[in-house]
């Protein structure tokens, strides 16, 4: 697709459906001289849900729909008939895109998997009729309640790019060259600086059929996180990379300065980027010599693992997906499963589902049933609350 093409930023105002009013109507037909109230009730407004779709990489569908209005409620009617629901809106987006509240600049949700679904506006519900507030001292009740609200938002949704290798670099540091080299990608190439212009995915093809996906972003520059360049708009998509590459060209004057440039930008738009994983790949080795790479080495930074590369020669490839794939797989990497000591649930349904959820990740576990009656404690089914107890 054109490089145009890539949009990972809209702003769309929304609006769910507001319920529908009950109906106050009393009975008249022939031959019944007791009728009464007979209201129906309003229909549920419809509401506006975010849905995670794979199929989808950007944000272009929806770079011209800025409004998504979800449908109202039916008002209710005679013969206790109820008020048709709103039709929901789904907005379906790429997996890795985040909402925000545009007004606040609040979190709103983050779509990470296919077919998530997240409500963002629920529909307002739909009033009750007459028929419900009928009493033997108010026999006719000619009043009924109104349905709920519509609500209002203007939303932001953020693509984040979902990767496993991030590379972070200066402009014409070799990026676009490596994802080219080790991946099928094909990203524009040349001899000026900012030739990326948008984010970059590649698959790279490791032994035994393994693969991982690396992300290339536009080059950053120093005062990357105060605006400057590119570096800021995209900075984003390397957030949620598992591993970071960082890659400094052999023929740069101080390569530790510029790794320090290149981390310290890092931690200003994002402090938590200094937790994940990083590899440093210098860069262009085709143009030295084994006798200059020997003097670079102890000028290197000491606390991660580097390689001496060539995207065009194919100098180092191998042990650099070597590399990856060891940091990648690290025990230092792996996100451990945590559950909270205390889990509340309030409905039957929730305590079942939280019950298989334990089983299958293999957590330790007990149920309190301390305070419930002794009849309840063998049947999910009429449990109120369940206290849950973690070793």
């Amino acid at each position: 697709m054109a490089e145009s093409n890539f949009v990972d930023y809209v702003k769309i105002f929304c609006r769910s459906g507001k319920g529908g009013r009950g109906s106050a109507h009393l009975r008249h037909d022939k031959y019944i001289p007791n009728g009464g109230p007979d209201g129906g009730d309003g229909g549920k407004g419809g509401s506006v849900i975010l849905k995670g779709n794979r199929n989808y990489w950007t944000l272009l569908h929806l770079r011209y729909e800025r409004h998504a209005f979800a449908e109202n409620g039916g008002n209710g009617g005679s013969n206790k008939c109820f008020g048709k629901d709103g039709k929901d809106v789904v907005i379906e987006v790429p997996c890795g895109t985040v909402a925000y509240d545009a007004e606040t600049g609040g979190y709103l949700c983050d779509i990470t998997d296919d077919r998530q679904e997240v409500v963002l506006l629920k529909g307002g519900r739909g009033g009750l009729g007459n028929w419900h507030f009928r009493t033997p001292t108010r026999q006719a009740p000619r009043f009924a309640q109104p349905g709920e609200p519509a609500r209002e938002m203007m939303v932001v949704l953020e693509l984040k790019l979902l990767a496993d290798v991030g590379l972070v670099g200066f402009p014409n540091a070799g990026k676009s060259t490596l994802l080219s080299a080790i991946s099928a990608a094909k990203p524009k190439i040349a001899n000026y600086p900012f030739t990326t212009l948008e984010p970059n995915l590649g698959i790279v093809s490791y032994r035994e059929g393994k693969s991982f996906v690396m992300a290339d972003i536009p080059g950053i520059i120093e005062g990357a996180s105060e605006g400057k360049g590119l570096g800021l708009r995209f900075l984003r998509h390397i957030e949620r990379n598992s591993l970071l590459l960082f890659m400094v060209p052999a023929d740069t004057d101080d390569i530790k300065r510029e790794y320090d440039i290149l981390l310290n930008e890092l931690a200003r738009f994002n402090p938590e980027m200094l937790d994940k994983q990083r590899v440093l790949a210098v860069t262009k080795c085709d143009l030295i010599d084994d006798e200059l790479v020997s003097m670079l080495e102890p000028n290197l930074p000491a606390d991660i693992p580097h390689v001496f590369i060539s995207g065009v020669s194919g100098l180092g490839l191998q042990q650099l997906k070597d590399v990856l794939w060891k940091e990648l797989n690290s025990e230092s990497n792996k996100l451990e499963a945590t559950w909270k000591t205390e889990h509340i649930v309030h409905r039957s349904k929730d305590a079942g589902e939280l019950h298989n959820e334990l089983v299958a990740a293999g957590a330790d576990f007990e149920f309190d049933f301390d305070d419930l009656p002794d009849d309840d404690q063998d049947d999910f089914d009429d449990l109120e609350e369940v206290e849950v107890e973690l070793d």
